[in-house]
């Protein structure tokens, strides 16, 4: 089948190109980044979502893969590619409600929708409802959709670095400072699971809203997995989050944030959706220790790989504050 990915060149949508390539399909790539920054097989057509849709890009793919954010993008896309199979990759930052595990789909309530593009440097906060309306047109627009919502994407290739700083710190051992605690829900998906099931939404033309992440677990165990499969020796001491906010640690993701740890309980929910319906509809999922060695390898192999976190003397000045605390 003929399949149009909007974009090809970074994480996820690459992925899917070097996935839908695997498969036999003639796949294009259309994007504002150089030929050369595709997957091998893939034809590119260059292409500024902002301008007029080239020529070249006709009105013959069987299905579409988009990624975008902006509305206005994604308007003009389903007006030049209406009788496609739409795929559109969301987002979970959709639900109005981050603080409820075990949410799907139809059962929490969506964030207004922004309509209008508008810049996440001025205002981050419409990421979610730009999403929103997104999805919106998506429906009212496609022949047929497939709206897949995922959580936190990782490994190989992240441009977010947020997965990779776990496997990086475990594999440099010592003792490594965890937030919260233990039992605390966390969710992620391997970028290629993620990729591999988009391509089969196209091939059966799936149709419904998914959110496509992984399996629920506690975030020890998420970390247990990430260290044996860096085969990692390092101790991990669990620090309350009120500790960490006042030795000004940050939640997530940024220079002095401790990656995977986020406030609780109002966002008992952000990392625990039901990931069930997913994998009724055909999601499989590696272990999450395959993903840590994976993208441990890519890290230790790419000089300028993407990484967040604080720094090891933060972390050591936090680790010193709360061993004084206890005494």
């Amino acid at each position: 089948m003929r399949i149009l990915v909007l974009g090809g060149t970074v994480f996820l949508s690459r992925a899917v190109a070097e996935d839908a390539v695997r498969r036999g399909h003639e796949v294009t790539c259309a994007s504002r980044g150089a030929s050369g920054s595709v997957p091998d097989g893939v034809r590119h057509v260059a292409w500024d979502r902002d301008a007029t849709v080239p020529d070249e890009l006709d009105d013959t793919f069987d299905a579409v893969v988009d990624v975008a954010r902006h509305p206005s993008r994604v308007r003009s896309a389903l007006a030049r590619f209406p009788r496609a199979h739409w795929v559109f990759v969301s987002t979970v930052n959709v639900y109005a409600d981050d603080s409820t595990p075990g949410g799907r789909p139809g059962t929490l309530p969506l964030r207004d929708p922004q309509p209008e593009d508008v810049d996440l440097s001025v205002d981050p906060e419409a990421y979610g409802p730009m999403k929103v309306a997104c999805e919106q047109l998506v429906r009212d627009g496609a022949a047929s959709w497939t709206v897949v919502r995922p959580g936190l994407i990782v490994g190989p290739g992240d441009p977010s670095g947020r997965f990779s700083y776990w496997p990086v710190r475990l594999d440099d051992g010592g003792e490594a400072l965890a937030g919260g605690r233990p039992e605390d829900s966390m969710q992620v998906i391997d970028v290629r699971d993620l990729a591999a099931w988009i391509v089969t939404c196209a091939e059966e033309r799936t149709t419904g809203v998914y959110d496509g992440v992984g399996d629920v677990l506690p975030v020890g165990d998420v970390l247990a997995q990430v260290a044996s499969g860096v085969g990692a020796t390092a101790t991990l001491t669990w620090v309350p989050q009120e500790v960490l906010a006042e030795q000004g640690v940050e939640p997530w993701m940024g220079p002095d944030a401790l990656p995977l740890w986020l406030p609780r309980p109002e966002y008992d929910g952000l990392p625990a959706h039901d990931p069930a319906p997913s994998y009724a509809a055909g999601l499989a999922t590696r272990s999450i220790a395959e993903t840590a060695r994976d993208t441990l390898v890519w890290v230790r192999a790419t000089p300028d790989a993407p990484t967040t976190g604080l720094s090891r003397e933060k972390e050591a000045a936090v680790l010193a504050a709360w061993h004084a605390s206890e005494g």
